[in-house]
């Protein structure tokens, strides 16, 4: 099912930009706050955290534009669900957080769940040719 022409090439194009323009904005944003973000990743106990934040950042970054100029798209959307698979229990762990917290971080758990279903069919999709990709 290759999307090449009409609406639902770009249907399928506006939801590349929105997906992968949207987490390499999340990704070039883990550089721009390193030290807020590895902060947080601290309190969270993830080990090196100024590396991690870096690292999540990049693969955030590689992932989203992949995604975004259709370039290496099965490579861009298995990275983006590994990440969502290994970050999501880990940084929004809300069953062992203060209750206070507790629904935020559910939220952003859910909202994260939400992505991994959505980098999965974008890594379905990976093998057809994508209309409008740079390669």
């Amino acid at each position: 099912m290759a999307f090449d022409a009409g609406f639902g090439a770009i249907a399928f194009l506006i939801a590349r930009v929105l997906f992968g323009g949207l987490l390499a904005f999340q990704g070039l944003n883990h550089f721009l706050n390193v030290s807020e973000m590895a902060g947080y990743a601290e309190a969270k106990g993830i080990p090196a955290a100024k590396a991690s934040v870096l690292l999540s950042g990049g693969v955030l970054l590689f992932g989203g534009l992949g995604i975004t100029f259709g370039v290496f798209p099965a490579i861009a959307a298995g990275a983006i669900a590994l990440f969502l698979l290994v970050t999501t229990p880990t940084m929004h762990n809300f069953w062992a957080v203060p209750e206070d917290q507790q629904q935020a971080e559910m939220t952003h758990f859910i909202k994260n769940a939400e992505l991994i279903g959505a980098a999965l069919v974008f890594l379905a999709l990976g093998s057809e040719s994508w209309a409008y990709a740079l390669l």
